[in-house]
């Protein structure tokens, strides 16, 4: 049962919430996005068309083992469990931290949304400091006949313009583990500019975990472009995988039909 103290603290929620400075310097197209059921790829359909999300271009090239080394060890119920949390509670966080930047009230009473709560002010209190105005949240993003995909915050940081993504994680991030981190926000950069004809010149990932450590991993200029050029070399790497099915697919069929099937 609530308490009068959390029945009035509920009441108040979104009276003193002031969000960040909204700039429409861009006019952001609409987006929707799909899961199919039977593969698990995300697909979004942009004026029509249909595109591959980076998430599934980045997830169908990626280096499985460490996944499969980490599952072997703590086995498939504990991973799945762990995975499961880690997802309620990534986007727990992220739904403090859009009504956040957007100045809307909003809370989340249970358990896992008062951790996450303390997870996006924690980015709120130190990430959030030097931006300046924001031109975007939750924005759909897509590069025309490649991909799409939806970034956590457009911005303008320390006079940059500026493509962010929050994550929340278990224990602290190396920076050699996060490799799919930056190339994700160099696809949404490179995305921006060719649709918007923007100059995204920094990439920013702020990360928190559940006892509250913040980290921030900052990239610009020729890094952005360094990894701009690995990704394009994943979407390649995508685009020959997609055909080596749609190959293998088509001789399942041709074998069908020769045997009457």
């Amino acid at each position: 049962m609530m308490s009068d103290k959390d029945i009035e603290e509920y009441h108040n929620i979104g009276k003193e919430i002031k969000g960040l400075k909204k700039s429409n310097k861009y006019k952001y197209i609409q987006g929707t996005s799909t899961t199919d059921h039977g593969t698990g790829k995300r697909i979004y359909d942009i004026v029509g068309t249909r595109l591959p999300s980076v998430t599934t271009i980045l997830g169908q090239t990626k280096n499985q083992q460490f996944l499969k080394d980490w599952k072997a060890k703590v086995g498939e119920q504990e991973a799945e469990r762990i995975k499961n949390l880690s997802s309620k509670r990534g986007t727990a966080m992220h739904k403090f931290l859009e009504n956040h930047i957007q100045g809307i009230g909003y809370d989340d009473l249970t358990g896992l949304g008062q951790e996450a709560k303390a997870m996006a002010q924690k980015i709120i209190d130190i990430g959030f400091t030097p931006i300046e105005e924001y031109y975007g949240s939750e924005v759909t993003l897509h590069y025309p006949g490649l991909y799409a995909g939806s970034t956590d915050l457009v911005c303008n940081h320390n006079g940059m313009d500026t493509i962010v993504d929050f994550k929340q994680a278990n224990r602290p991030k190396k920076i050699e583990w996060i490799d799919d981190y930056f190339l994700q926000i160099a696809a949404y950069a490179m995305a921006h500019d060719q649709v918007y004809g923007s100059k995204i010149r920094q990439g920013i990932i702020m990360v928190c975990t559940p006892d509250l450590y913040y980290q921030e991993f900052k990239f610009q200029d020729s890094d952005l472009r360094s990894w701009k050029h690995k990704f394009l070399k994943r979407l390649d790497m995508y685009h020959e995988l997609i055909h080596d099915e749609k190959e293998q697919a088509n001789v399942k069929l041709d074998v069908d039909a020769f045997n009457g099937a």
